[in-house]
């Protein structure tokens, strides 16, 4: 056992605690609205992400911006904030394309990845009006997500907000909720324990049966428990065995999922065993059968405990690749000192899955929180130094996720397309013009990305191929290829399953820079895939017309009706130089549909304002409306201006947003609002429209 794991031990609960207190806006604001100096702000309407305690509260007052809450008391019919914070994309099922180099691995290990995306009190339920924001987008290597934080100051049970469920499950990925019982150092008090695994006199456990309610109805897939608090005994270690049964029981015919952290054993003590064994099995796999769905192994493995934790996952009927071992990259991110042959050998199969702790260093650690500052470290992160997963560098350490574990993709339907939005930006883009110039992050709102960033082909100079917010066709970003290109290059954009008929094309929006040399654009469609990992992709070409001079974007059009019958199994771009000089050319949009089919999206119905508050010309406001019948992708909010031009406010999967500081402009009798429906191709329905009339006429 490693001497510095105890203090690697301490940073973890330290950093939760960390989390739970870290700086975010006391007030969300939307894109495109403001508070003006000297007026005194409408109250605070926002909605946050949901946490409670399991039943009684701490003793004392809650701090600023806190509000203590019950669990057991909570009932979706008394929850203020139940549509903001209900997510309504379905969780997209996924398929394992033909790796791009033997060394990523399909069928083996898998990842857990541990975030915390804001504080435990005052998270904002749908973004916020900053760029600076962690928007994941490697969701290809992630098979669960932990919605990580809590504190024994705020609350100890987080439901995740809707965005991060959103934009997850349009990729396929699992989201937990975290059940967070804190060491009695950070706070944690046994009672709080007692609270959660109670069981009544009928064989009942209450807060096993309202953790299932919480996530059906805000619609999230099962929660991370981490029993830290110290100082139980054998009795408690079986109420809580039987609270996860119970909690497993109830969840898992709704599809839930319960991971359980390897902290408490079965003495009922807090002792931290980095290994499944003995010690702890029951809580994974008892006697009579599964108890928690995956295990948490802490960081106190080693390479014996972890081989010998895979052997008894086998023993006891489970697979090896349901234990995650736990990587700290909370503090120094690819920096970090880890054992990768332990997890994850090249030579040989797999050891164990693995759980990466607080990846989102990515963002934390950089001085330039840009987004395109982030996106290049992030990309570092999961695809390594190479930045291109099919040729990976020669390792110095860090083990980059994409190296080693097979990347997933779930397109595999028509109407497919993707505008290379990243869930945040620094402005809001529409065909190409601004509609709103303030930042913003809603990772509900993210486009499913290619999975592969980036798979480059060419003979000749590698070019940079990077998700780039300088311009958009729409929303916040663009892919942009830069440099100066020797030879033609091919850059892999989706891993596919689509099915392509008589009527299907290809649609592609892109354009050139100012000072990037002209280029001639094909587009790649593969109908089968590579004979084996590392293989070539066998791309058909289709040329398309070449962007005009910059600014101008151009929309193209291939005809796919030759190749129907057949299955798309892989979509790139060919560019090649017109010229000598660098290039500078932009992907804004992609999509891949059945002319046939196209039918705009209905209108949403029933638009009001469901609350506001105005003071002094500005007004706080929370607008509803009834969902669109048909397939909706999300619903995006504008405000009407005098001058008749439309402003993006915000957007949401959901069908409720807040406005948190709409300001009067001039002497307007009535602040106008509308909501349109935008489907997978990103057309919009008609909108439906209401207003708020100002209590002090002009």
């Amino acid at each position: 056992m490693s001497p510095a794991r105890p203090t690697r031990r301490a940073l973890l609960t330290a950093g939760a605690a960390t989390a739970a207190g870290a700086a975010w806006p006391a007030r969300a604001l939307a894109a495109g609205e403001g508070v003006a100096g000297g007026r005194t702000p409408p109250a605070d309407l926002t909605p946050y992400a949901s946490y409670w305690f399991p039943d009684s509260l701490p003793e004392g007052t809650p701090g600023t911006g806190i509000t203590w809450r019950s669990l057991s008391r909570w009932s979706p019919t008394t929850d203020p904030d139940l549509a903001h914070n209900t997510a309504t994309v379905p969780l997209a099922p996924r398929f394992t394309p033909v790796p791009p180099h033997p060394g990523a691995r399909a069928g083996q290990a898998r990842i857990s990845s541990l975030v915390s995306f804001g504080p435990t009190a005052g998270n904002p339920s749908q973004g916020s009006a900053t760029a600076d924001h962690y928007a994941l987008t490697h969701w290809a290597y992630i098979d669960e997500l932990v919605f990580w934080g809590g504190s024994a100051g705020e609350g100890i049970v987080l439901a995740p907000n809707a965005p991060v469920v959103d934009a997850a499950h349009r990729n396929g990925v699992r989201v937990l909720g975290n059940v967070f019982l804190p060491p009695v150092a950070y706070g944690g008090d046994l009672r709080w324990t007692r609270d959660l695994v109670r069981r009544e006199a009928s064989g009942r456990y209450p807060i096993a049966e309202q953790l299932v309610r919480v996530a059906r109805t805000y619609g999230f897939d099962g929660w991370f428990v981490n029993a830290e608090t110290d100082g139980g005994d054998c009795a408690l270690a079986n109420r809580t065995r039987g609270f996860l049964r119970a909690l497993r029981a109830a969840g898992e015919p709704h599809g839930l999922r319960v991971t359980w952290y390897d902290a408490m054993n079965t003495t009922g003590r807090v002792g931290w065993q980095g290994a499944l064994n003995e010690l702890n099995r029951d809580f994974f796999e008892d006697r009579s059968g599964k108890v928690a769905d995956t295990m948490f192994v802490d960081f106190r493995w080693t390479a014996r405990t972890l081989a010998e934790s895979g052997a008894l996952a086998e023993r006891l009927g489970r697979s090896r690749h349901e234990l995650w071992a736990a990587v700290d990259t909370e503090s120094r991110g690819w920096d970090a000192d880890v054992d990768w042959d332990a997890i994850v050998p090249r030579g040989r199969d797999h050891v164990v899955g693995y759980g990466l702790y607080r990846p989102e260093w990515t963002r934390n650690h950089l001085t330039d929180r840009s987004p395109g500052a982030f996106h290049r470290a992030d990309d570092r992160f999961w695809t390594g130094e190479s930045l291109d997963p099919a040729r990976p560098a020669p390792e110095r350490g860090w083990r980059a996720p994409a190296t080693v574990v097979a990347d997933r993709s779930t397109v595999t339907a028509l109407p497919f397309g993707c505008s290379f939005n990243t869930g945040h930006g620094e402005r809001w883009y529409e065909a190409g013009a601004v509609t709103s110039s303030a930042p913003w992050n809603q990772l509900g709102l993210q486009d499913v990305l290619p999975g592969r960033r980036w798979v480059i082909d060419t003979d000749g100079r590698r070019p940079s191929v990077t998700l780039d917010f300088d311009e958009a066709w729409r929303g916040g970003s663009s892919l942009l290829v830069e440099g100066v290109l020797t030879a033609p290059a091919v850059v892999g954009l989706h891993a596919t399953r689509l099915p392509l008929t008589r009527t299907t094309v290809l649609d592609l929006v892109h354009s050139r820079d100012r000072g990037g040399d002209a280029v001639a654009v094909e587009v790649g469609v593969a109908v089968r895939e590579p004979a084996a990992p590392g293989e070539p992709v066998p791309y058909t070409w289709f040329g398309v017309q070449g962007p005009g001079a910059a600014p101008d974007w151009r929309t193209t059009r291939v005809d796919l009706g030759t190749r129907a019958g057949r299955t798309a199994y892989a979509l790139a771009v060919r560019i090649t130089a017109r010229g000598t000089g660098p290039v500078r050319w932009r992907l804004g949009a992609l999509a891949v549909h059945d002319t046939a089919a196209r039918r705009r999206p209905a209108a949403p119905g029933a638009l009001r304002v469901e609350a506001s508050d105005q003071r002094d010309g500005q007004a706080s406001v929370r607008l509803s409306w009834r969902r669109a019948p048909g397939p909706v992708r999300h619903h995006e909010v504008y405000r009407l201006l005098t001058d008749g031009a439309r402003r993006f406010l915000g957007g949401t999967c959901g069908a409720a947003l807040h406005l948190p500081a709409v300001t009067r402009a001039g002497r307007e009798r009535a602040a106008a609002f509308e909501v349109r429906a935008v489907d997978e191709l990103y057309t919009l329905s008609d909108p439906a429209r209401t207003t708020l009339t100002w209590k002090d006429r002009p």
